[in-house]
């Protein structure tokens, strides 16, 4: 039995990034002290969210891959306490920027690089000023303790995403995510319809999931504002929830799972064998219809 004890984390940012790092800290090891070995901290902690707002001043943020100072810092607390961290950070590459994960092994060495794939836009949550489409592919990684598939918030919405973490042999899903209230509809909650949706990913497929949000209301320069729902989450491999944190209190969230035990569960069902690949051709196209080799403007519509 590989038994894994998972955590999900929660807080506020404001705009003293140092305070972020020192809470996100505190955080870490509030986990690990609790038997955690694989913990999730939320989107973009380093700072507010700043996609409320459309302003060039916030690309000077973004920093390289190489030699990152908030990555060093936490690959060192990986080292540390013996845990995996997969960190959320604003990257620069060349002229391109993206919303993208360092994962940290237990040893404390960079496994490697994930770049958002789906960017969203809309009031308050302008990513496509800011990030480019992520272009690593989904990827998962071998970890000090297990395989681990990790998406980047909106990439949670997509069931092809989780899907394809699976396929390619991931054992737990993650999640950091940055969402709340709508600027636009002050009556639309989307708390409950978001842990749904990845509820329905880990049951779909036999897998933990771990989702982590942040927390606070933040101010926009635009006169928008968003209050983060917390609502951090862990799920059970049919979908369960088995730890959930409150709407707006700093949380540390813990779960314990028997891997091997769930493999044999997740092998047993069959809808990794009983899938139909040959059928999902739409999936390759925007408009559902099977790609061809004929150009859009050469069909007949």
């Amino acid at each position: 039995m590989r038994s894994l004890t998972v955590a999900a984390t929660q807080m506020r940012c404001d705009w003293n990034i140092e305070g972020n790092i020192a809470r996100a800290e505190a955080l870490v090891r509030e986990a690990a002290g609790r038997g955690a070995k694989l913990i999730l901290l939320q989107e973009l902690f380093e700072t507010p969210y700043f996609c409320q707002d459309q302003l060039h001043e916030f690309l000077d943020l973004a920093s390289p891959f190489e030699g990152n100072r908030l990555i060093a810092h936490f690959a060192g607390l990986a080292k540390e306490l013996g845990v995996v961290l997969p960190i959320s950070f604003f990257e620069r590459a060349g002229q391109a920027t993206f919303n993208s994960l360092a994962m940290v092994d237990a040893d404390g060495e960079l496994l490697g690089l994930y770049r958002k794939s789906h960017i969203p836009d809309g009031p308050g949550y302008t990513e496509k000023f800011y990030f480019s489409p992520g272009d690593t592919g989904f990827r998962v990684w071998d970890t000090a303790v297990g395989r681990i598939g990790v998406g980047i918030c909106w990439d949670q919405w997509f069931p092809e995403c989780a899907r394809t973490m699976a396929l390619l042999g991931a054992e737990v899903l993650l999640y950091p995510t940055a969402i709340g209230s709508e600027p636009h509809d002050s009556g639309l909650d989307s708390a409950g319809h978001w842990q749904r949706v990845m509820q329905g990913h880990a049951g779909a497929n036999l897998m933990p999931l771990i989702a982590s949000n942040r927390i606070g209301r933040e101010e926009g320069r635009n006169g928008t504002s968003i209050t983060f729902y917390g609502s951090s989450f862990i799920a059970g491999p049919t979908g369960e929830k088995v730890a959930e944190a409150g709407r707006d209190d700093e949380s540390v969230l813990t779960a314990t799972f028997d891997l091997d035990g769930i493999a044999r569960q997740r092998q047993s069902w069959g809808v990794f064998r009983d899938r139909r690949p040959d059928l999902y051709r739409p999936l390759l196209s925007l408009d559902g219809r099977a790609p061809t080799r004929t150009s859009v403007s050469d069909r007949r519509l």
